[in-house]
């Protein structure tokens, strides 16, 4: 599965790009082509829908790692059809929650959850402190894993790009794949625990 993103602010300099991108990953089509951080969406739809059409692109999509672009985001969604969005979502921000993940669910989108972990933010928040017990009932190993179940376990949701720079976090957030994930009642203590932090 080969996604990308285009990041240029009108449909001719991103057909270049989404071309260059083409030629140095030897591939003659992309299986997802997001418009990122909103850049140039307005210019970028008709460009997607059409190598979409010509079967240059499998899916479409639209990215943003800012929350002051929700607003925006929403009446994109709204208006027009993408099979992908990517946001952030996670213990630390929710505010996704409120709009955007019921309004992907609702048109059928696939979610793609930036930063679970805030940043990084997450992991000092909650220091060298234990894992809560309760974490076991739902299989839950590490903080890492914690926070990937928690924006995974969201009905919206359909993966998770969490950034990693070492081998043994990899090893680690695969774990969030296995076992059981939180109920809604353990999403409820998991927001109260690190709210209570």
């Amino acid at each position: 599965f080969v996604p990308t993103k285009v990041v240029r602010e009108t449909a001719q300099e991103s057909n270049i790009q989404m071309q260059a991108s083409l030629d140095r990953l030897r591939v003659d089509h992309f299986d997802l082509m997001q418009i990122h951080s909103l850049r140039g969406w307005q210019d970028n739809i008709a460009l997607l829908n059409a190598w979409k059409e010509q079967g240059r692109t499998r899916y479409t999509g639209i990215t943003t790692s800012r929350s002051n672009q929700y607003e925006e985001l929403a009446r994109i969604l709204e208006t027009h059809d993408f099979d992908f969005v990517q946001l952030n979502y996670s213990l630390e921000q929710r505010e996704a929650e409120e709009r955007l993940l019921p309004l992907a669910a609702e048109r059928g989108m696939a979610v793609i959850i930036n930063r679970a972990f805030g940043g990084g933010r997450i992991f000092n928040a909650v220091g060298d402190k234990p894992l809560p017990g309760w974490a076991a009932e739902f299989d839950c190993e590490s903080w890492a894993q914690f926070l990937l179940k928690y924006a995974l376990s969201h009905p919206a949701a359909t993966l998770s790009i969490p950034g990693m720079t070492k081998v043994h976090h990899v090893d680690d957030n695969m774990g969030a794949a296995r076992g059981r994930m939180p109920t809604p009642k353990h999403r409820e203590a998991m927001e109260a625990f690190y709210d209570a932090l």
